[in-house]
């Protein structure tokens, strides 16, 4: 199965990704992608992205697509890190630029040093049966003031919010919701 990056230096060129009969990647489908993006590209050029439950990287290769500096991608499944490893290699992607990290995004906070650097955006886009909602909130702490995150659920699950943290816009497309948050200052 290919999916395609929208827009951009990339724009046109396909990715690899699982087999329609994989359960545990499924990438984000093209019109809801489309969607996030058009919403979000004017934060994009020069940006700190970080997506988080990576899969094959084609929100992250969006970003890239679109201007953004820099993006952390965090995956622990193996089969979808070698898929998204062989993306990145496809379209000569490599550090500083796109840095995969092979661990879950709970365990890859709890190790981040203090100093760290903080994002402009994240993309969170957990596995729709296992939403981790409090690693999804630990995630809000990595925004830098001002900076964006969303996340990708289900229309049926309540959108998580925290202290500090505003919902800016909600849409839904069928059973799938994104959700912006914005980190004020």
């Amino acid at each position: 199965m290919n999916i395609r990056v929208i827009a951009g230096r990339f724009g046109g060129r396909l990715l690899d990704a699982p087999h329609a009969d994989n359960t545990r990647t499924k990438p984000m489908g093209e019109r809801i992608r489309n969607a996030m993006f058009n919403s979000v590209q004017a934060r994009l050029p020069d940006a700190v992205v970080l997506d988080a439950f990576a899969g094959t990287g084609a929100v992250g290769i969006e970003a890239l697509s679109r201007g953004a500096a820099s993006c952390t991608f965090i995956e622990r499944d193996r089969l979808a890190q070698k898929i998204l490893g062989n993306n990145l290699t496809s379209l000569g992607l490599d550090k500083p630029e796109a840095i995969v990290v092979g661990r879950s995004v709970s365990s890859w906070i709890d190790d981040r040093a203090d100093d760290a650097p903080l994002y402009d955006v994240i993309f969170a886009d957990p596995p729709y049966h296992d939403l981790q909602l409090s690693t999804v909130l630990r995630l809000f702490d990595l925004l830098k003031p001002n900076g964006l995150m969303v996340l990708s659920h289900t229309g049926r699950c309540e959108a998580p919010t925290k202290l500090g943290v505003v919902v800016v816009d909600n849409r839904s497309y069928g059973n799938a919701c994104l959700t912006y948050y914005r980190r004020e200052t």
